[in-house]
């Protein structure tokens, strides 16, 4: 399994996936999931997979195989962004039908992947897209400005409560961080290293792009810090009409 989550706010894009992709008893494999593609000062993509590895890497390969060749729609000559997540989707249902066509054991396989784009074309505004493994996508909106895909449920929360348009690129990442971390206290199949990268709003590349491990600095600082915040608001809750007598009583004897 996998868990990717990327925030689109005010002031650009934030990335944070992890990397495990097999989670057995003696049986732990990681593979990167985030990959970027960019002509500094004129584009930049960002695109994030969860699904069948197999599917993934042949998506990838037409997208490098395209620009290389220079065909006539690649990412490096595509226009707008929607048409950037169009032309992904129609990738990615063609590789699912290669990846069963040269598989014995199609019937019993599931080829399927979805995929997150974001980025931005020079005159454009950044963008974010889920992709489905039909070929369609729809876009981050001012509603729900993030795109989970994976095991998302356990990192929902902390994403409805903290994500906004105005908040700060800096606190969309710490967010998306959180939520990886939430995800991977309840689930073993989502695990470090973790990767993230932050692409402000014009900036037309990558400015961050950073590797955490669970001993990384930075981040076992922030894990830290999160579950003993946690801790602490959880123990200032409001007490039960019941628990306030009990304490009464207990004075008076």
């Amino acid at each position: 399994m996998t868990y990717c989550v990327a925030v689109k706010v005010d002031d650009g894009l934030v990335f944070v996936g992890d990397t495990r992709t097999s989670a057995g008893v003696d049986d732990v494999r990681t593979y990167n999931k985030m990959h970027v593609f960019e002509t500094p000062g004129e584009r930049v993509f960002v695109v994030m997979s969860a699904g069948n590895l197999a599917t993934t890497q042949t998506v990838l390969t037409h997208l490098r195989r395209d620009m290389a060749d220079d065909k006539p729609v690649n990412l490096n000559n595509i226009r707008h962004m929607f048409d950037a997540a169009d032309y992904l989707g129609g990738l990615s249902v063609r590789s699912q039908k290669e990846a069963g066509a040269h598989t014995q054991y199609a019937s019993n396989v599931d080829f399927r992947t979805t995929l997150i784009l974001g980025g931005q074309i020079q005159g454009e505004d950044p963008a974010l897209y889920l992709i489905y493994p039909e070929g369609n996508c729809i876009s981050a909106s001012p509603e729900t400005p993030y795109i989970q895909i994976g095991e998302s449920k356990y990192g929902k929360p902390i994403l409805d409560r903290v994500i906004r348009p105005q908040i700060s690129l800096e606190d969309a990442a710490r967010c998306a961080l959180v939520s990886m971390d939430s995800t991977m206290k309840s689930n073993l199949t989502v695990g470090p290293p973790l990767d993230l990268a932050v692409l402000p709003r014009d900036a037309l590349r990558i400015t961050h792009k950073e590797r955490f491990d669970l001993d990384t600095p930075f981040y076992a600082n922030l894990r830290k810090s999160w579950g003993d915040l946690l801790m602490r608001s959880f123990t200032e809750l409001p007490r039960f009409e019941w628990e306030a007598q009990s304490q009464a009583q207990t004075q008076l004897l």
